[in-house]
């Protein structure tokens, strides 16, 4: 019996709103150098800013894959990749080219050891996808700490260096303790919070618009200011989620360990 191989037929032609997530994964990419290239100059206000927009974009591409229905495996491992330039390698040189490079070559290894510990990450995010062990339904919950996430924390000792240069902020143990505890965290499977998988009540959501202006405003005013805030807001809330997806776990013993989902992939 011979058996025929089927041909997929592929489309000639490809819709271009079907490029706009691909194309929004490749400006994130983009950012991301462009923050190392700023660091390598001493423009570290601007390589900040560099992350904020990878951050903006990587927030953008999937909801943009998701609405206009196109999403693939080519744009779910580029922005993998993506990711790990802008969140992982780029934070991680940004710290050392200002602060850590102070230590020589012990100021590297937190540098080192953050590029892994992203890598590590965003490679788990893929053997979850690619076995489809992720639990279905909303969660209010990460496993670990999102990589942009961890991209923030390490930048809150340079954030706070804009505001006071002449403050202790660019040490190499304060730097490093921020670099190995962000690094540590990404790689664990402590639940952290996630805004993407729950649901907000209809009597919050004007509430949460208002204070989404107020931080705008505020922004515009102070951006390093704000961010900080936002940032030692975002650290204190991590031992507060455990202690609410403890809750959870007690109230509903379906919830087992939260999806290996990343905050931008």
């Amino acid at each position: 019996m011979i058996r025929r191989r089927l041909q997929v037929r592929r489309p000639k032609h490809q819709p271009i709103t079907k490029l706009i997530p691909n194309l929004l994964t490749l400006l994130n990419l983009c950012a991301g150098v462009t923050a190392i290239r700023f660091a390598l100059n001493d423009q570290f206000e601007a390589a900040v800013a560099a992350i904020l927009v990878a951050a903006v974009l990587d927030m953008l591409d999937g909801g943009m894959a998701r609405l206009l229905r196109a999403s693939s495996k080519l744009g779910a491992e580029l922005d993998s990749l993506a990711d790990l330039v802008s969140f992982g390698v780029a934070p991680g040189v940004m710290v050392y080219a200002w602060a850590l490079h102070e230590a020589g070559g012990i100021g590297w290894v937190p540098t080192l050891l953050f590029c892994v510990c992203a890598a590590l990450r965003l490679a788990r995010f893929n053997i979850a996808q690619d076995a489809k062990t992720d639990t279905p339904g909303p969660y209010w919950y990460f496993m670990g700490l999102p990589t942009p996430g961890a991209a923030g924390v390490i930048l809150v000792p340079m954030l706070l260096w804009f505001q006071f240069p002449d403050g202790p902020f660019d040490g190499v143990l304060l730097n490093s303790g921020f670099t190995v505890f962000a690094a540590l965290l990404m790689v664990s499977t402590l639940p952290t919070f996630s805004l993407k998988g729950g649901h907000v009540p209809h009597r919050y959501v004007i509430p949460i618009l208002l204070l989404f202006c107020i931080v705008v405003g505020l922004a515009v005013e102070a951006p390093w200011a704000t961010l900080t805030v936002v940032m030692i807001v975002y650290i204190a809330s991590i031992p507060l989620s455990l202690i609410t997806f403890r809750r959870s776990q007690r109230k509903s013993p379906e919830v087992s360990t939260p999806p290996d989902t990343d905050g931008g992939v």
